[in-house]
């Protein structure tokens, strides 16, 4: 039987990888297609401005035309929006990305204390990000400020093409940030930025360890004085941890930027393919589930002008999920089940943002038309004959802003505006306002504040989703917001200290609910949820004061919040399941010579319950959440060009959920290296 089953596993994944390369190639040719029709349409138009701005006064705010705020230290694409400005954003560097004991995006966030990054599988496998209490569709997920958060589900928004490798950096703006991000950004924004190699170079890496772990990684970039052309691509596999869950993951990203004088013109076409074992991902009675996924993506953006700044941009992302409940090769399949959920989401988008610097201080405006759609097995309201793609549904959503923030010598203002429309959801249609202001008492403290009204469109998942433990709400409606916040920062040469306060104000927020254990999961507005907390930091640099430690750091966050909202006798899948309060610690150090050593605790304490399963079959009793403490280890030697480093993830081996009945990984051990070649 079991020789049965591995060759018909086999035979599954040979005819899959077939259709699905046929699939992804014939895709990947239209990615390029447009990217190059995009491409030379957004240089004639950046070549344009250069030349009008030619004729503008040269005079600026600053000698390079770029205003560097003490509010924020965001830089990435959307910089020219600053309604923001009294927010904390938090920065994840290249380096801190290079020294942590990580192997995917997901890893790196959740050493982040106001983030609650829930796994379902294990390094980069499927995760979901909230911020703040919010559920992980409330969060807007980019990549160089396109928002990709994906319309589907937010179970995709992290299929991204892109490698550790890759990233430059990761900005994170948490609280409700439609301003700089969009409607999405409903509790908070996550911007990955990838690298811009000013130089040529190859550089290549190899990693193995436990569960039999295999990842290899290349990227490569060439620059001249005009162009810079990268191309990086890396696989990851695993047997998993436990029974079904394997991984096998790929990604490639072409990136190439142009400059001209003032302009520059980026092109970005990237890959990500997934297939996985899903036990018990989505209902603990079917341990033998399994997902295959892909996503393809293009963006081209331009950039011209000082004093007036101009940034169009246009972007494609299209994501595939085939979802089976039972993996393909799985004996005593019931009659029931027929055939695997299949579909693919489009998201189409075009954007034009600007930003002009005068005495009065800096003005933003701009706008975004975005298409979503989907066809789908089983989500969608009209009828298509598209074979396994029975169902469809599409809408547009519009926005436009303008803001404004003058900036004097100890004080700083910002108001601004969002309008936004949604085709499916005329009747919600409105204003989001944003006003923010920070003051300095001296150069060491700063005192800011913010309030703002933040909206989110249901995903289809939300409107549609019905299954054998799930049943959909096509009526659902857009969530709501109102929040407030407060804080101050307090910096030395040697450590630096900040403090944040947030209420938040939430109407019609979308949950999935039902009365009993045994009872399907449904799609509902809940009316409201009163949120307030804190978030905390401390970050210390010994090595100023003591040499001998060098580039020590030791930082220390804490965030607690606490959620409002009577229930009566629902039980809540996600809005009443939230992360109360999550310490983090990590300490990088040296320890010899080229060795040196970084550690990242972390504790976490989860309000909410979930429904206990033995053996496949629901007992029928609501389990709380343990809390649990992790500890992770880098152990990094560089030499030359070589870096081996030494990975140790839950080095206790502490059994924990991130969610229930789904056993998270135990203690993990890999090693690696990488090479500069030049």
């Amino acid at each position: 039987m079991e020789k049965n089953i591995f060759q018909s596993r086999q035979a599954y994944r040979f005819g899959r990888f077939a259709r699905k390369r046929y699939a992804v190639f014939n895709s990947l040719h239209r990615v390029i297609s447009i990217g190059v029709v995009a491409g030379y349409m957004l240089a004639f138009a950046a070549t344009a401005q250069t030349a009008a701005q030619n004729r503008l006064s040269t005079h600026s705010e600053s000698s390079g035309g770029e205003q560097e705020l003490d509010e924020v230290t965001v830089t990435s694409s959307e910089e020219n929006r600053f309604g923001q400005t009294a927010k904390i954003v938090t920065v994840i560097t290249r380096s801190e990305i290079e020294r942590q004991p990580a192997r995917s995006v997901q890893d790196l966030l959740r050493n982040v204390a106001g983030l609650d990054v829930r796994q379902r599988g294990a390094n980069g496998v499927l995760a979901g990000v909230s911020v703040r209490g919010g559920t992980f569709e409330q969060t807007a997920i980019l990549l160089n400020g396109v928002n990709l958060t994906n319309p589907q589900t937010g179970h995709y928004s992290l299929d991204l093409p892109v490698n550790l490798s890759d990233i430059e950096r990761i900005e994170i703006i948490q609280g409700p940030a439609s301003l700089p991000y969009g409607a999405g950004a409903f509790s908070g924004g996550i911007n990955i930025i990838t690298k811009n190699d000013g130089k040529t170079g190859v550089r290549l890496g190899m990693e193995g360890g436990m569960h039999s772990l295999f990842g290899a990684n290349a990227r490569g970039a060439v620059a001249t004085s005009r162009y810079t052309h990268s191309i990086s691509a890396a696989c990851a596999s695993s047997d998993g941890y436990i029974a079904n869950s394997d991984y096998r993951i790929l990604n490639a990203l072409w990136q190439t930027r142009y400059r001209a004088g003032d302009a520059k013109l980026d092109l970005h076409l990237g890959v990500n393919d997934k297939e996985y074992g899903a036990n018990t991902f989505y209902s603990a009675a079917y341990p033998n589930q399994f997902d295959d996924t892909q996503s393809l993506f293009a963006a081209v953006r331009g950039e011209t002008g000082t004093k007036l700044k101009i940034t169009p941009q246009l972007y494609w992302n299209r994501h595939y999920d085939t979802f089976h409940l039972f993996r393909p090769g799985t004996p005593d399949i019931p009659s029931w089940y027929s055939a695997p959920n299949y579909h693919i989401s489009d998201v189409f988008g075009i954007s034009l943002g600007s930003r002009y610097v005068s005495f009065a201080g800096v003005t933003g405006f701009g706008g975004e038309i975005r298409s979503e759609s989907i066809a789908s097995s089983n989500l969608g309201k009209d009828s298509i004959s598209g074979g396994k793609y029975m169902l469809s549904d599409s809408r547009a959503n519009i926005s436009g802003f303008l803001e404004h923030t003058y900036r004097g010598e100890k004080f700083t203002f910002g108001a601004g505006i969002l309008f936004n429309y949604n085709t499916a959801f005329k009747d919600d249609a409105g204003f989001f306002p944003s006003v923010s202001a920070s003051f300095l008492p001296s150069d060491d403290l700063r005192i800011f504040a913010s309030w703002n009204r933040a909206i989110r469109m249901p995903t289809f998942t939300d409107l549609y989703y019905s299954g054998a433990t799930h049943e959909s709400n096509s009526g659902a409606r857009p969530e709501k917001s109102e929040a407030f916040e407060a804080g101050a920062c307090y910096g030395k040469s040697s450590f630096a200290l900040s403090l944040t306060m947030y209420y938040m104000k939430g109407i019609d927020l979308i949950d999935w609910v039902k009365r009993n254990p045994d009872d399907k999961w449904q799609s509902r507005n809940l009316t409201a949820l009163d949120k307030a907390g804190f978030d905390a930091s401390l970050a210390i640099f010994p090595g100023l004061f003591l040499p001998r430690l060098g580039s020590s750091r030791l930082s220390l966050g804490y965030a607690f919040m606490r959620q409002d909202k009577d229930a009566g006798e629902w039980i809540s899948n996600y809005v009443l399941d939230y992360l109360r309060s999550k310490i983090t610690v990590s300490l990088s150090h040296p320890v010899y010579r080229g060795l040196s050593a970084d550690w990242r605790f972390r504790r976490q304490a989860r309000q909410g319950t979930y429904t206990k399963y033995e053996s496949g079959v629901s007992s029928g009793r609501e389990e709380p959440y343990p809390t649990f403490s992790l500890l992770d280890l880098r152990l990094s030697l560089k030499s030359g060009r070589f870096t081996v480093y030494l990975l140790a993830n839950n080095l206790f081996d502490v059994s924990y959920y991130d969610l229930g009945n789904i056993p998270q990984p135990g203690f993990w051990a890999s090693a690696g290296v990488n090479v500069e070649l030049f």
